[in-house]
């Protein structure tokens, strides 16, 4: 499956970015969808995923309350909000998917085969 992340952008400190990550040419049926950020000089970190076919969300406990993710079944898409942003939420975002996913390693970067490019979140204090 090939993923397309877009919806980075430049945000102040408190602002809002949505993010959205796209299938082209397959379904996301089946798949575990996850979000994944790295800042500079860090290792990449999970922030959000969902089983598309069950809608199970989990996220980093860290970021939840402010990062909701979903899914448009229709436009095969899965999305980010990313609301009362802070600095320390700078960093590139990718999304990633895995068709054979156990609950367990849900939350590790090297449980997913199939990466984006990457989308640049940067917000100012």
């Amino acid at each position: 499956v090939q993923l397309q992340a877009s919806g980075g952008g430049f945000v102040q400190a408190g602002g809002s970015l949505r993010l959205s990550c796209a299938t082209s040419g397959s379904s996301f049926r089946g798949y575990t969808v996850g979000w994944f950020r790295q800042a500079p000089g860090r290792e990449r970190e999970f922030v959000a995923g969902i089983a598309w076919s069950t809608r199970v969300i989990f996220y980093a406990d860290l970021l939840k309350g402010r990062f909701t993710i979903s899914r448009d079944n229709a436009k095969n898409t899965v999305y980010l909000q990313m609301d009362n942003l802070k600095p320390e939420d700078t960093a590139v975002y990718y999304c990633a998917g895995s068709g054979t996913m156990i609950v367990s390693a849900r939350r590790n970067r090297d449980a997913y085969a199939y990466w984006g490019q990457g989308t640049q979140v940067t917000v100012s204090s």
